[in-house]
């Protein structure tokens, strides 16, 4: 490996053009057009097939599914509940809240 200045390097696809950056995985000098910046690192297209290669797509995919499936179910079944309970609650009042005769009677006032 030459260890020469980077601004004497040559790109390792592009012989007559100078090498501007150093992939950070394989340490191999390229120009402008050989390398990608990804994550905040300059790195070359092989590089970065590799790296992408790793990264898992599709194999927690059913977990985010799932996870969100239980929470859309926990919130209706929440916001069911919550219905539920106002409606035993207006049935448990008296009539005569619901016709408007308690506040036109003194109640308040007796002993």
């Amino acid at each position: 490996m030459n260890m020469s200045p980077l601004s004497f390097q040559k790109c390792y696809h592009h012989s007559n053009r100078e090498a501007v950056v150093r992939c950070p995985v394989c340490l191999k000098d390229y120009c402008r057009e050989c390398v990608t910046e990804h994550d905040d690192r300059m790195l070359c297209t092989g590089c970065l097939k590799q790296y992408m290669k790793v990264v898992p797509g599709k194999s927690r995919r059913w977990i985010f599914s799932v996870v969100v499936f239980i929470q859309c179910s926990m919130g209706f079944f929440i916001l069911w509940y919550g219905f539920f309970l106002l409606g035993k609650m207006l049935l448990a009042t008296p009539s005569s809240f619901h016709e408007g005769t308690l506040w036109q009677s003194n109640w308040w006032f007796k002993p």
